[in-house]
């Protein structure tokens, strides 16, 4: 997600149980999905997985994952997000490449949130093996 959105959910440190699904909508338990990612027991294994946690990130207001997690060429200084909103879901369109196989992926999603919904397409690229978020393109 860019840096021009304003984040939301949980405060950073409150933890989901860990048999409670996972904000990214895989409907997986957080700790078996994005979990070991923003815990930092695993790295995201592709730029789609990378897009997820990030978005579960976003919903936690967990800053520090997503600065670890931006690529160091365009990553901002600080993020200033904010706990009031409240992201409602995310809907992955569309994804090219960005497997274990590349070395760069794009990830298409409609992250909605209560009012509203942000429509990107996002960069992502390998950095010393590990997935990280480049850029993104609003549309609609």
């Amino acid at each position: 997600m860019s840096r021009r959105t304003s984040p939301s959910g949980r405060r950073r440190g409150s933890a989901p149980a860990p048999t409670a699904s996972c904000p990214c909508g895989l409907g997986e338990p957080y700790d078996a999905c994005c979990g070991r990612f923003l815990g930092g027991e695993a790295a995201a294994p592709t730029a789609e997985a990378l897009m997820r946690s990030r978005y579960t990130a976003f919903v936690r207001v967990d800053g520090p994952y997503l600065l670890r997690t931006w690529h160091p060429r365009t990553r901002p200084a600080t993020l200033d997000l904010d706990p009031g909103m409240r992201w409602t879901g995310l809907e992955i369109l569309a994804t090219t490449d960005g497997s274990a196989f590349h070395g760069t992926g794009t990830v298409t999603f409609r992250a909605s949130f209560r009012g509203g919904s942000l429509h990107e397409r996002s960069r992502f690229e390998r950095v010393d093996g590990a997935w990280v978020y480049v850029d993104g393109e609003f549309l609609d």
